[in-house]
């Protein structure tokens, strides 16, 4: 279950040249589906900016609604991608989730978009 309508986006100020924009969100928490118990991980989002840009408020409501929700990794990984890529239409965008250990491994998904 998507919480993309929590997500707002504002017109991009320089479309006529490609710049990067990267943010790292340290907190992020979901549910395993499994055991119940929160994955904790540090996300981080770069991409190039199309037509709008991610607010940054908005995000971070958008990131705390997983808080309750149970789903894996990789399928959390892959929804905030597909959510921000509907959201602000960019030229390219890389979602990577750096998850906690669990079990004694280390967990890093990594999704990633570029306009055709």
């Amino acid at each position: 279950m998507s919480s993309a309508n929590l997500l707002e986006a504002f017109d991009n100020p320089n479309p006529e040249r490609p710049y990067t924009i990267e943010f790292t969100f340290p907190e992020f928490t979901s549910l395993s589906p499994q055991t119940g118990q929160p994955d904790f991980a540090t996300l981080i989002i770069r991409y190039i900016p199309g037509p709008r840009c991610v607010e940054l408020r908005s995000l971070k409501h958008y990131f705390w609604s997983f808080r309750n929700q149970g789903i894996y990794m990789e399928p959390v990984t892959n929804q905030i991608l597909n959510d921000l890529v509907a959201l602000c239409e960019p030229v390219e965008m890389t979602v990577i989730s750096q998850f906690n250990i669990r079990g004694a491994v280390d967990h890093e998904i990594t999704a990633s978009f570029k306009r055709e």
